[in-house]
Order: C-alpha cells, then structure tokens, then sequence
C-alpha cells in the first residue's frame, strides 16, 4: 500500500471510491475516472494510483479491462506458456492527463490464471542488488501451475520466494492477485472447500466408529 502513511491513505480513498462506484454501477471506464477526481479532489495532481480495473464474467469467463499505468497482466495458458495481455495505456489515476481509456477485452479459456502484480514483487533486491525480476517471477508461477498446485499454495511458496529472495524484508509494497478461471466447478477453487470435505469424511468417520446412524451436522 505504499511507502509511508500519505501513500497509504491514497491507496484507501483509490480503493474505497472503486468499490463505491462499483456498488453504483459504474463501469470500468467511469470507475477510474471517479478515482481520478476523488484524488484530484483531495491531493490535486501531486499524488496518484496505477491500477488495472477489471471485471471478469464466471459464466463465460470473458475478461474486460482497463491499463491505467500499472504493470500489465500476465496470462497463463496449459500450464506451459504465458504472454503479457496488452491495451493502450491511459496513465495513472490522479494526474489528469487527460489520455482516452480504452476496454480491453481477453476471451479467457478455462484453466487460465491471471495474473497482477505490484513493482515490489519484480523489483525486490537481494543483497547482491539483483532483482526477483518479472522473468523469475512469472516462471515460478507457470511451473507451480503445470504442478498442478493450486492457487492458493502456488501463492504461498511464491510469498516465501519473494521474501527469501529479499532476505525477509521487503522495501516496498508487493502485492500479488492470481486467478484462475473454470467453465465448471468454480467451487473447487475456494480455498475452504477441501477444508470441508476432509472435515464431513472426519465426522464420517468418528460416526462410524462411535456407531452413530448419522455424523453430527458440522458447522462452518
């Protein structure tokens, strides 16, 4: 969320005037623009937020997006391959460029993972001054994910990664969104959801042993 407190309190009025706009209805275009005048309104032009608004259909899993100078997303394929999705800049939000915004649209396939990323993750120096770097970065991700690791654990060692790679401390905000796409079973996705399956076959299992007809309904 940034370096210091002023910083963080951009990131916060960014995000809650997103979600407020969101809740509106707005669409992605008008979104980042209630952004822009909402900083505008508070810092003038002397601080911003780079971002990719995005919204992502479940059922068919079209993928529309805006690039408002942040790093672009990375899209995972087969678990072998991966490419930089591109659409024209439009520039940070909060410095009034006054630059079109242009809908990107990507027809995502399923089993695709998207991928969002800070510069604190890429540009993370070890003590030799060598970057994590966006090479390292996405190819941890691919081979994690032609693993068939899911999300969730794919996002835990590349947390460790990154911190291990800058010695347990990091200078600036790194922050990571991996998403994966499926025309069925989205469920089997929620990282609770194994969680309560080996829960109901454990209750199962102490019923059995205790004799009972029925395990005892669990609660979440």
């Amino acid at each position: 969320m940034g370096h210091d407190a002023t910083t963080g309190l951009t990131a916060n009025m960014a995000v809650a005037t997103c979600r407020n706009a969101r809740r509106q209805g707005a669409g992605l275009v008008e979104t980042s623009q209630a952004v822009e005048e909402a900083l505008i309104d508070q810092f003038g032009t002397s601080r911003y937020v780079t971002g990719i608004p995005a919204d992502l259909d479940l059922t068919t899993g079209r993928l529309e997006w805006i690039n408002r100078g942040h790093h672009l997303p990375v899209l995972i394929r087969d678990g072998r391959w991966s490419s930089e999705l591109q659409c024209p800049p439009a520039g940070p939000m909060g410095v009034a460029l006054g630059l079109p915004v242009t809908v990107c649209h990507e027809q995502l396939q399923p089993g695709d993972r998207l991928l969002l990323y800070t510069d604190g993750v890429v540009e993370a120096r070890n003590r030799k001054g060598e970057l994590f770097g966006l090479d390292r970065f996405v190819d941890f991700v691919v081979r994690h994910h032609a693993d068939r690791l899911t999300v969730h654990e794919t996002l835990c060692r590349l947390t460790h990664a990154v911190l291990d790679h800058h010695d347990g401390r990091l200078e600036d905000d790194a922050t990571v969104l991996l998403a994966e796409w499926r025309d069925t079973g989205q469920d089997d996705l929620m990282p609770w959801h194994s969680a309560v399956d080996s829960g109901a076959a454990l209750d199962q299992e102490v019923a059995e042993r205790r004799g009972d007809a029925r395990p005892p309904p669990r609660r979440a």
